[in-house]
């Protein structure tokens, strides 16, 4: 069987998979700290409460791999001098990594953002120290746009962040 990847609408059905998955302090590690460690079902369903909110500003999707929800990956619509902007953010179940659903499922989040919203920019924002997601931008289309240095403190660590983006003109290119 071929792996699918496709993004979906979360389901309450998908907290037993996810509070698994996303107790992974790899995870949490690489996460704001509003990504709870240790992670449980109840922290799943609050999640996934959250993701079906009807809300246009935060929109929240499952990483679906044949039918389970393996990641989760999201866009925040900015506002006011800023409201042509997205900025998105994702996880994935560890026993996935190096496998290319990550450079997949974003691949479709910034084809769902561009061919349905006025939006001009995509970005994330990954720890300078997160290689894999920084590689994973990469091959998806985003530049390097700035490095702030010593800008987030994480696990008491202070340390440096990226801002990756792309624009609508190069994702046009990209198709």
């Amino acid at each position: 069987m071929t792996d699918i990847i496709k993004l979906k609408k979360w389901d309450y059905a998908d907290a037993a998979s996810v509070s698994v998955y996303a107790n992974n302090r790899k995870i949490a590690d690489n996460l704001r700290d509003g990504f709870p460690h240790p992670y449980s079902l109840k922290d799943a369903n609050n999640f996934i409460r959250d993701a079906l909110r009807n809300d246009r500003s935060v929109q929240l999707f499952a990483i679906d791999l044949n039918g389970e929800a393996i990641g989760s990956i999201g866009a925040v619509f900015k506002e006011d001098v800023y409201r042509k902007n997205v900025e998105i953010g994702y996880w994935l179940a560890e026993d996935h990594w190096g496998k290319g659903y990550t450079l997949k499922a974003i691949s479709l989040i910034i084809k769902y953002i561009f061919d349905n919203f006025d939006i001009e920019r995509v970005y994330a924002e990954p720890y300078a120290d997160n290689k894999t997601s920084v590689r994973v931008l990469e091959k998806a289309g985003f530049s390097l746009e700035a490095r702030f240095r010593r800008n987030v403190i994480k696990n008491n660590i202070i340390k440096d962040s990226y801002i990756y983006s792309i624009l609508r003109s190069e994702y046009e290119q990209l198709k």
